[in-house]
């Protein structure tokens, strides 16, 4: 049974330091990210809902942009 564990222990710790051999973006990849529609903000009617969704919850105006009050229990 402790052969056993021992087993599993190391192949838990060889897992989690291979999962750890890729920790960024390689320069060949970064045409792919730079495309537009990669953005946070590619889609207009998205981030139109979104900041309607977030006005309406936070009582402020403006959206994401500023800061303001409300608790949002209207």
């Amino acid at each position: 049974m402790l052969r056993k564990a021992q087993i599993m222990l190391a192949f838990l710790i060889s897992t989690q330091l291979v999962g750890c051999a890729n920790l960024g973006v390689q320069p060949w990849e970064r045409d792919l990210l730079a495309k537009e529609e990669m953005a946070l903000d590619a889609e207009g009617n998205d981030l139109g809902l979104d900041d309607h969704i977030y006005f309406s919850k936070e009582a402020t105006s403006g959206g994401r942009a500023f800061a303001g009050g409300g608790c949002g229990c209207n």
